[in-house]
């Protein structure tokens, strides 16, 4: 028997339909303010966390394969069946900004629309949808 904690993947995923909706947002209304940049980086590092994190619990509460990268916990869930095999490459892409949004932010190109965030306001919702499937089929 698993122990797959539910209540956490559901408070994230429950967090996913906002970071969409802003991301579709500024994706329709940027004119690339600072603020508009600031809000696009934000929303950037909560898309990565929320996925990343989803990842880690499932991979813990299925006793996957350990996960080395957050590109890694990408390829065990995607191998895993957890979300669409034309997912993998966007959110492996996503999780690569990781390093730029977090540490490398003082060279983040504010002012421009990341593609990305156009995106993530139609593959959030999707992926959660994966995940809740998943969910479901394997509990």
């Amino acid at each position: 028997m698993y122990y797959v904690n539910r209540e956490q993947i559901a408070v994230r995923l429950d967090t996913m339909p906002d970071i969409a909706s802003a991301l579709r947002a500024l994706a329709a209304n940027w004119q690339g303010s600072m603020m508009e940049g600031l809000a696009q980086e934000r929303a950037l590092h909560l898309a990565i966390e929320m996925v990343t994190d989803i990842g880690s619990f499932l991979i813990d509460g299925f006793l996957m394969r350990d996960a080395s990268s957050y590109e890694d916990i990408i390829e065990i869930t995607g191998a895993e069946g957890v979300f669409p095999a034309q997912m993998l490459e966007t959110l492996t892409e996503l999780v690569k900004l990781r390093k730029p949004l977090v540490q490398d932010y003082y060279k983040w190109p504010r002012s421009e629309l990341h593609p990305l965030t156009r995106t993530l306001s139609e593959l959030l919702p999707a992926f959660k949808q994966s995940v809740e499937r998943y969910l479901e089929r394997e509990l």
